[in-house]
């Protein structure tokens, strides 16, 4: 059970760096495709750099944020068949990993990034009427379906195929 907790704290660091990379040193327009429409019709693109080599270390980290992500997911899995898991165990760990990724998610980043911390807004400023004067992130739903339907079926999926082996 701890090495899922410490698995799913690195998945959480991953998936940050990758938004920071993204947001913060690639801009590219084409990454925010699961922003409000409203936000990405008055994105514009950035043709500057923030400064001198900014698109290349964000493309390291993004890069590196992957790795770091299906590191995770081997290690969760070769863990797992080392131990001997069965299918509730697999589910258990898989489930796990992504709740606590998706609490950090609508908490970190929708919540704090996002609304109080105003971290997109900053590098987009164009986008400010859209997210102005709003309590929490602009996909609830979306969020809570993910957490509720979509990932105990990714994992379930997951710990069937694990199981087989």
């Amino acid at each position: 059970m701890l090495f899922t907790l410490f698995l799913a704290v690195v998945f959480c660091a991953a998936i940050t760096m990758l938004l920071i990379a993204a947001v913060a040193f690639v801009q590219d327009t084409k990454f925010f495709s699961s922003a409000p429409k409203e936000a990405v019709a008055l994105l514009r693109p950035r043709n500057e750099e923030l400064f001198y080599g900014a698109r290349t270390m964000g493309w390291v980290l993004i890069v590196l944020s992957l790795l770091m992500i299906a590191g995770v997911g081997a290690a969760a899995i070769w863990d797992g068949f080392r131990s001997g898991f069965s299918f509730g165990q697999f589910f258990l760990r898989f489930v796990l990993i992504f709740t606590i990724y998706k609490v950090y998610d609508m908490i970190f980043f929708d919540w704090f990034l996002l609304c109080r911390f105003r971290f997109f807004q900053h590098y987009f400023p164009e986008t400010e009427p859209v997210y102005n004067g709003r309590r929490y992130g602009y996909n609830l739903k979306s969020q809570l379906l993910k957490l509720l339907v979509v990932f105990p079926a990714a994992s379930a999926l997951a710990a069937w195929i694990c199981s087989l082996f």
